[in-house]
């Protein structure tokens, strides 16, 4: 029982690894090579898990050799196009000028309703506002508007904006993050005079602050536990 606890905990580390080593993506963002890896190697996993029987070099060896692979496969694609067109495939216009591409739809096996229900989820349900739609190799659909139905943006109405850049998380669940104060060059007093001001006089109770580029602090207190 308690090999089997150790196994167990050991691949599932191994396998986390191996998904960090392929890179950050969500499952929609997938090329087919590395779903097919993401499946195989937790097929791997999974047998010297259940077969304690079975040496555990017999699920780490393929595993690696399927890293290896795929790590050698992305650099490939990553430096040869022609490879990656082989490999990724390429994007497909499904909308093209406004114009609905129906050869392409027919061989991709993409039905009018397919097409619709990604265009909603794009927040577009009128077709007639398309001028592109791509379909990208992860299987993810873009959506390019039409000029006319675009929303208006502050540079097509010539209006002035201030940079706003990303807030800086200063407390997260009562704890500080001093990397973050030491970037502003700021300190834990100072945190501790401005929230003070706002009547907080203890940072354990925060729950979440913040500091935008324009210099407002956020802050959230923690939520107090009900009575029973």
């Amino acid at each position: 029982m308690l090999i089997a606890f150790f196994r167990t905990i050991f691949l599932y580390i191994l396998v986390i690894a191996a998904l960090r080593i392929m890179g950050k993506r969500q499952i929609g963002e997938l090329q087919p090579s590395e779903l097919v890896v993401t499946i195989m190697i937790s097929e791997l996993a999974a047998i010297p898990m259940q077969a304690t029987g079975i040496p555990l070099v017999n699920g780490i060896l393929p595993i690696i050799t399927l890293i290896i692979a795929e790590v050698a496969l992305s650099y490939i694609t990553l430096k040869s196009e022609k490879a990656r067109d082989i490999i990724s495939g390429t994007p497909s216009i499904l909308i093209e000028n406004g114009k609905i591409n129906e050869p392409e739809m027919e061989k991709l096996r993409f039905n009018m309703g397919d097409l619709l229900e990604e265009l909603r989820i794009n927040n577009c349900p009128n077709i007639a506002d398309v001028e592109f739609a791509i379909l990208e190799t992860s299987g993810q659909l873009s959506v390019i508007q039409k000029s006319q139905k675009k929303p208006a943006t502050a540079e097509v109405l010539n209006i002035p904006t201030d940079y706003e850049g990303l807030p800086l998380t200063l407390i997260s669940d009562g704890k500080v993050n001093y990397n973050n104060l030491k970037s502003t060059n700021l300190d834990r007093q100072w945190l501790v005079n401005e929230l003070a001001k706002l009547g907080v006089d203890d940072i354990s109770n925060v729950f979440f602050a913040s500091l935008d580029t324009q210099g407002n602090l956020f802050y959230q207190m923690k939520s107090e536990p009900e009575e029973e």
